[in-house]
């Protein structure tokens, strides 16, 4: 087996696809840096590059031991890498309350992975193609999401409360943790069971979670009744 032959038809298709997993899985790392999220350039870069490598181990690694005796199955090592990373995305994805952050994140350094291997394949074209519609979907479809109609959009929630406890602290605090931005709209004071109490409408924008958030919301201490607007037909 003539070694140097060897190595010098691979080094510059490795060098290559190394240099085009790097840059593509950095275009990754710095959309997840600038939504200033856990996994940010450093770990995509050395998730796809990582990835790359272990394609072209599989794929180029072991060609001088190659023999009538001996057959290779370039395909092993990259199944694992898909298995594998599984368990890398599993540590940015957070449960708190029932909330689930992360999972975007996760999803992104699956992706970084793929485009990992498909540079190892030397399919450049492919995952260059691929990292601009992710872009695509980050900050165009994603906005535009956003924006869809939804039931919820513009209901208004009564909420009846006792003063004197910072309930509306912990409404507040409650809707943060959830996703939510809450705004007051209108405030009044009412007596509940002779205590001091208020009535006010919120509205509660941000996130699809509204039944978890009107539990919770029930749940705090001080809190009487939450009603959506249109429940009391009050317009």
């Amino acid at each position: 087996m003539n070694w140097n032959l060897f190595f010098s038809n691979t080094l510059g298709v490795e060098i290559i696809s190394v240099s085009a997993a790097f840059v593509l899985c950095m275009l990754l790392g710095v959309e997840r840096q600038f939504h200033q999220k856990n996994a940010g350039v450093k770990t995509h870069v050395l998730v796809g590059v990582g990835a790359c490598i272990f394609t072209l181990v599989s794929a180029y690694g072991f060609g001088p031991v190659l023999g009538s005796d001996v057959h290779l199955d370039p395909s092993r090592i990259a199944a694992q890498i898909v298995s594998g990373i599984g368990f890398l995305g599993a540590g940015v994805i957070f449960v708190n309350n029932d909330t689930v952050r992360g999972l975007t994140t996760a999803a992104t350094v699956w992706l970084s992975a793929a485009i990992g291997m498909a540079c190892g394949a030397f399919m450049i074209p492919l995952a260059s193609f691929v990292v601009l519609m992710h872009y695509f979907l980050v900050f165009i479809v994603g906005p535009l999401i956003n924006k869809l109609p939804s039931r919820y959009r513009g209901e208004k929630i009564v909420i009846e409360y006792q003063t004197g406890y910072g309930v509306m602290r912990r409404i507040m605090l409650t809707a943060g943790e959830l996703g939510f931005t809450a705004s007051v709209l209108s405030s009044t004071s009412i007596t509940l069971e002779k205590m001091e109490g208020m009535r006010v409408t919120m509205r509660f924008e941000g996130s699809p979670k509204r039944e978890m958030l009107y539990r919770e919301i029930q749940c705090i201490d001080g809190v009487f009744a939450v009603d959506s607007l249109e429940s009391q037909q009050i317009e």
